[in-house]
């Protein structure tokens, strides 16, 4: 029988910085990713985490719950929808995103964060 797991995003198994605009904290959940993402005001993927990537947009898909804060995701076709607190969001790979106004932005990922903002 397998046993359950707890962990709090308060001691995370490893945390990511975004380039001076925030980090993402993450838990290895049963061999699985999950993110706590802090986006600071100012943050934008192309801006802070495109370096890290090395892609051309963000290729990661997220599935997540945002909890404060507002951020506008533009996907590679030019579309765009906003995210804010309490949407649950569903993001395919190809896209940008930037922090709107000036309060952090904070989602919980379920998505396959895995290697997301992670140097290479």
């Amino acid at each position: 029988m397998a046993a359950g797991e707890v962990k709090n995003f308060d001691h995370p198994d490893e945390t990511r910085p975004f380039k001076g605009k925030g980090r993402a904290d993450v838990l290895d959940m049963s061999g699985r990713a999950v993110s706590r993402a802090v986006f600071e005001p100012g943050w934008q993927w192309s801006t802070n985490v495109k370096p890290i990537a090395g892609t051309d947009s963000c290729q990661a898909n997220h599935l997540g719950y945002c909890v404060s804060g507002r951020m506008q995701v533009t996907m590679d076709d030019g579309s765009t929808f906003d995210v804010k607190p309490g949407s649950v969001f569903a993001i395919p790979p190809g896209h940008d995103a930037q922090v709107v106004g000036k309060e952090d932005c904070v989602v919980v990922d379920f998505g396959e964060v895995g290697d997301y903002a992670k140097p290479g």
